[in-house]
């Protein structure tokens, strides 16, 4: 399993058979919206190339679903899977054409190409907010992303026993955990890596500043070196 971080929450999982994108920004549409919010590191467009099989957003918020960036993945023309909750689902399939627009909301699993997805609990703004636990099927690791979330203890009955690595956000604003919390929810989920997300494109928080000693700092579209 290959993962990029694509930049704020967006993620990139290459198997050698399916290519998953989760929740890609890559664009500047959010400072149209709120100026505080520009873009701090410029898009590479290398990834616009790139084809997905399966799609997932896990919330209706525009760094999350950018109908934007999905115009360069999602077409009437394409013929992919999309993974989303009721709140982005309702939007995403008037796009149309071929695509399987599945409703993914919590609970809910989808298994395809030795991947299992399953859609679990998240504390946010957005009440239909999920996240999500890909399990590789050939190596029965599990990879959780937890979406825009709070600290939330109802969370944890969703997740397997087992996690080996968390993406999750620390930047503390937006209804999301900040540092303190994300690594107290780290340690109680158990999970072998921790990936600290959602920082250094709209602010100047630095991972480096997260104190956990499971960490792995990612770097803007580079391969997150898991050690795998």
């Amino acid at each position: 399993m290959k993962i990029t971080w694509l930049g704020q929450a967006g993620l990139l999982f290459k198997t050698s058979s399916c290519t998953v994108m989760i929740d890609p920004y890559l664009s500047n549409s959010v400072v149209k919206i709120n100026p505080r919010n520009y873009r701090r590191v410029p898009v590479e467009e290398r990834f616009f190339s790139i084809k997905p099989d399966i799609l997932i957003f896990t919330h209706d918020h525009l760094d999350h679903y950018d109908p934007e960036t999905v115009t360069h993945f999602l077409t009437a023309e394409t013929s992919l899977t999309v993974l989303a909750p009721d709140s982005v689902w309702q939007k995403v399939r008037q796009i149309g054409g071929a695509n399987n627009y599945v409703s993914f909301n919590r609970h809910t699993e989808w298994t395809q190409d030795g991947l299992r997805f399953t859609s679990v609990r998240a504390e946010h703004s957005d009440p239909y907010a999920i996240g999500v636990v890909i399990t590789e099927l050939s190596s029965d690791k599990n990879y959780y992303i937890t979406g825009d979330t709070l600290y939330n203890t109802a969370i944890f009955a969703d997740l397997p026993e087992k996690i080996h690595a968390v993406f999750l956000p620390v930047n503390g604003v937006g209804n999301n955990m900040n540092m303190t919390d994300a690594a107290r929810f780290a340690d109680k989920i158990g999970a072998e890596i921790v990936v600290p997300l959602h920082i250094g494109l709209f602010d100047t928080l630095s991972a480096e500043d997260f104190s956990c000693i499971r960490k792995i700092v990612p770097t803007f579209y580079k391969e997150i070196p898991l050690g795998e």
